[in-house]
């Protein structure tokens, strides 16, 4: 196959997937009442919360255990990329030797082995935070459709947890990204981040299940916590 039809093969995928981080990005960055110059991003990925900063700032560390992402993340004097695993303590000890006026995350805590551990570590950092989680309310109808668990926590634990931390807006946002066929839909399930690469169907279940599938879409359920 020539470089071009892999691209082309992959394009919708690709573009699916930014189309839900773009959004969850925009309204984190859209209801900013401030313009923090020190700010931590954890799981920072190939940068595209720094792209789309509209203010100057001193100083941006952004933090991600995907060494191939950072190396696509934006570079200059004043950001910072390190490598580390928000699931790890000690991550903290070094990013407490720094001083934050707002600490991001867009679309990776839902990851979390221990989210509470993780929020307890977060607030240690005593500064303002925005952070969006996607919850189990995501591929809510294929879970439902195919008997399987959801492998995100649900919004009520992250509130319940967020609570014990943060004295937060906790908002849930919905959100639909619609497929010109169920196949499509299901090749981007595939690439999805959210899908946690699992595979728990066999071949012949997966095939009736495409056959079957009752919408045109995928949903995604969004907590956004904020202060």
């Amino acid at each position: 196959m020539k470089i071009s039809e892999e691209f082309s093969k992959h394009a919708l995928e690709y573009e699916a997937h930014n189309i839900i981080q773009n959004k969850v990005i925009n309204k984190l960055l859209k209801e900013m009442k401030s313009r923090p110059k020190y700010i931590l991003d954890l799981g920072c990925g190939n940068g595209s919360l720094c792209k789309n900063i509209s203010w100057e700032f001193e100083q941006f560390v952004g933090v991600d255990f995907a060494s191939a992402m950072l190396e696509l993340h934006p570079n200059a004097a004043n950001i910072e990329v390190m490598y580390g695993d928000f699931n790890d303590s000690t991550l903290f000890k070094v990013l407490e030797s720094y001083e934050f006026e707002h600490i991001f995350s867009a679309s990776a805590l839902q990851w979390s082995k221990d989210l509470e551990t993780l929020f307890s570590d977060i607030a240690k950092l005593k500064t303002k935070i925005s952070l969006a989680i996607f919850t189990s309310g995501t591929f809510k109808t294929l879970h439902t459709e195919a008997g399987i668990a959801p492998l995100l926590r649900d919004k009520e634990e992250i509130n319940r947890l967020q609570k014990k931390y943060f004295n937060a807006a906790f908002e849930v946002v919905k959100y639909k990204l619609e497929f010109k066929s169920v196949r499509e839909m299901f090749r981007y399930i595939k690439s999805s981040g959210v899908s946690g690469s699992r595979n728990i169907l066999s071949y012949t279940q997966t095939k009736k299940l495409m056959r079957e599938y009752p919408i045109d879409y995928l949903e995604f359920e969004v907590v956004f916590i904020t202060s």
